[in-house]
């Protein structure tokens, strides 16, 4: 079984403007609803995939119960932990000449809903896939991911960590099965500006080096590389198309990768499927379709 944990989970309101206009009255011409944040986006995408998974996090209020309403009809098993207090955040994202974004903030997670989160993933068993992605609320220690990893480092679970600067390397030590930096994040992870592939290389391999197995740094357009825990450096070219919004298109990398690593068992061909669906939620208004993954797959 696959587990995504999503920490801080959304509802994103979408609201397109011709324009947008401070200090008075602005009306939309349209808008969309979302669930949203990094694991449930992953959960989405394996279901779009036809790989079964099961998104964990916590909920709360009118909004966490219409997070939950919305997975289930997109057929995604969850098992949320429902909070007593507080409403899940409201993401406000306003489409017009350019594009505004307010988060909200989410309700504040006690000692006491990490436990009853640590009791859930202990039902993890040896050989499944566990996903930690994304920023953490303010009420969560930033060790939390370590935290986690550590309480289950006594199983042989494939933990993906996709997060940045410390909540990243602080992981690395408990020898995560893949991580995923994107080459500016990569950048910041060792202060330095990076401009060549080789240069990528190198620094991916100094992750590898702090613990992780397998380093997939995205490059928008430019593609992905691979460094496998073999060594073995993949690199794979973007599939060309027109880029329409970019959220999310790491999240699905992510997934494209477990599903095209769980069908193949092959990291080449994992990569493939990670590249394709990468760029189809790119050129997709929200996540990717399956058939748009499919015809990409084509160009690579």
């Amino acid at each position: 079984m696959i587990y995504t944990v999503t920490l801080n989970p959304s509802l994103d309101y979408v609201m397109h403007l011709d324009e947008f206009n401070l200090s008075s009255v602005n009306r939309s011409k349209k808008e969309e609803v979302y669930p949203g944040g990094k694991g449930i986006n992953v959960s989405i995408v394996l279901n779009t995939l036809g790989i079964p998974n099961k998104a964990l996090g916590f909920v709360s209020g009118f909004t966490g119960k219409e997070i939950e309403n919305i997975m289930l009809q997109l057929g995604i098993h969850t098992d949320f932990i429902t909070l007593d207090h507080g409403i899940s955040r409201i993401n406000v994202k306003l489409e017009a000449e350019k594009e505004t974004e307010i988060n909200g903030m989410g309700p504040k997670i006690t000692p006491a809903d990490l436990r009853d989160l640590f009791t859930q993933l202990e039902e993890i068993q040896d050989g499944d896939f566990l996903i930690l992605a994304g920023s953490i609320p303010s009420s969560v220690p930033t060790s939390i991911y370590q935290d986690i990893m550590k309480a289950l480092a006594h199983k042989n679970i494939n933990i993906i960590v996709d997060a940045t600067k410390d909540l990243l390397l602080n992981v690395l030590k408990y020898k995560p099965f893949l991580i995923k930096p994107n080459h500016i994040e990569l950048a910041e992870l060792f202060n330095v500006t990076l401009h060549s592939d080789d240069e990528i290389i190198t620094y991916a391999r100094k992750l590898q080096e702090m613990g992780a197995q397998n380093v997939l740094i995205s490059m928008g357009g430019d593609g992905s590389i691979l460094i496998t825990s073999e060594g073995e450096v993949i690199r794979m070219n973007a599939p060309k198309g027109t880029v329409i919004n970019t959220v999310g298109s790491g999240d699905s990398m992510v997934a494209g990768f477990i599903a095209g690593y769980l069908k193949s068992n092959n990291l080449k061909e994992a990569l493939k499927l990670a590249t394709a669906t990468g760029s189809a939620t790119a050129f997709s208004p929200w996540l990717a379709r399956k058939d748009t993954i499919d015809d990409l797959l084509y160009q690579l």
